[in-house]
């Protein structure tokens, strides 16, 4: 059975940080690219960052560039999204996404930004 568990997300002040876990489980997690996406109210879910099977490439939505970090662990079945300097607009439910020769979805955390 194939699940992505995401965690850490939560209430943080404008300016401070969280870091995401996903945690996969039930496919072979080394052949898949991952990505994070989130989804504000009313607006259509977004495309945060990706990064290839292996690390070797990671890509990133111009509104968290230099904030956002996603990253990977092979051994442990788990990509990160480290979130800093975070604003009100990265509020949002955050999922996790495995994209190979199949796409599965995480269930998503919610991160909310404000004072």
């Amino acid at each position: 059975q194939v699940q992505l568990v995401e965690s850490g997300g939560g209430l943080v002040q404008p300016g401070g940080s969280l870091r995401l876990s996903c945690a996969a489980s039930g496919f072979t997690f080394s052949r898949y690219g991952m990505s994070w996406y989130r989804q504000a109210p009313g607006k259509e879910r977004e495309l945060v960052a990706t990064i290839a099977s292996t690390g070797s490439s990671r890509n990133y939505v111009d509104s968290v560039k230099g904030r956002f970090t996603i990253s990977r662990d092979n051994a442990k079945n788990t990509v990160y999204l480290q979130m800093n300097n975070l604003k009100p607009e990265d509020t949002a439910v955050y999922f996790c996404n495995a994209w190979g020769s199949e796409v599965f979805w995480g269930q998503g955390t919610q991160v909310t930004v404000s004072s």
